[in-house]
């Protein structure tokens, strides 16, 4: 046998050896990165604490026991207690279910408002576009959570109002990506074949331009809901939702910050975990928002 007959079999095993892990460097590029992963963990906690906040406590948010005021976080009282001597974890997860549903109600606001906005004013055009485009500017030029404290002091002091303030003030946003994402599909080739075939303005809408306009509206959609959480907050911390004694999360920083000196538990429990929950859903988007580029 030569040297060359051998040697043959080593750029076959080396093949095989890369035959055998291309499906698991496959695998590893279609999974998530580690810090999407860490934030839909985040997310789903914060979920299950909106939806079933009586598996992670069985103490009442708004009653407490005065002998325990001020407990610092330990065993029995994880995240300590206020001056009620009230249970600070229960009175976050009992907040998560307000402070959740308030910002989704912002971004459904945000999004079916300003989407439907963007969408005719960049398909139709002319005059119908140029108003549109001038009530945009104008929501644009007021900062959004100046808008939403407007807003909220018209309609009264209440979390649901408050919700709709933020969504209010995220109109202009979407109307803006929309109109966007509208004009760059409109002159596409398919959308031209299908006016020509004799499609009405609504079916070239609903079929065509708006499932090819949405997805980066989506995108923006999720990182809107991580903003609608800290203005809603905001907004609470202010005195503008709910009054005590409920528990949203700005409301409890609120509270909280008139005992920072002997508690600083009371501000800085909730302060984190409004802080994880916009980082997690801002990590999200951005990964949502590579994923749409590549």
């Amino acid at each position: 046998m030569s040297v060359l007959d051998t040697a043959a079999p080593g750029p076959s095993a080396g093949g095989a050896v890369a035959a055998a892990t291309a499906p698991a460097r496959a695998l590893s590029r279609r999974l998530p990165p580690a810090s999407v992963l860490v934030s839909l963990a985040v997310l789903a906690v914060v979920l299950l604490w909106s939806l079933v906040p009586g598996l992670v406590t069985g103490h009442d948010p708004a009653v407490g026991v005065p002998d325990d005021k001020f407990t610092a976080p330990g065993a029995e009282y994880w995240l300590g207690t206020d001056h009620l001597g009230r249970d600070l974890l229960t009175r976050i997860v009992h907040g998560s279910a307000s402070s959740m549903t308030s910002a989704l109600i912002a971004v459904a606001i945000g999004v079916l408002s300003g989407g439907l906005l963007g969408l005719l004013g960049g398909y139709l055009g002319g005059w119908v576009d140029a108003v549109i485009g001038r009530l945009v500017e104008v929501l644009l030029a007021i900062p959004s959570f100046l808008l939403a404290v407007v807003v909220v002091t018209a309609l009264g002091y209440d979390t649901r109002n408050a919700a709709i303030a933020t969504g209010v003030s995220a109109v202009a946003v979407f109307a803006r990506l929309m109109r966007s994402e509208v004009l760059r599909v409109r002159t596409s080739v398919f959308i031209e074949a299908a006016r020509l075939s004799g499609a009405s303005a609504g079916y070239v809408l609903a079929r065509h331009v708006l499932p090819n306009a949405v997805r980066p509206v989506l995108s923006l959609a999720v990182l809107q809901f991580g903003i609608a959480i800290l203005v809603i907050a905001g907004l609470a911390f202010l005195g503008y939702g709910d009054p005590p004694p409920a528990s949203d999360w700005g409301l409890l920083v609120s509270d909280g910050r008139e005992h920072l000196l002997h508690a600083p538990w009371l501000v800085i429990a909730p302060g984190l975990v409004i802080a994880v929950v916009v980082l997690s859903v801002s990590r999200l988007s951005s990964w949502l928002d590579q994923g749409r580029n590549r």
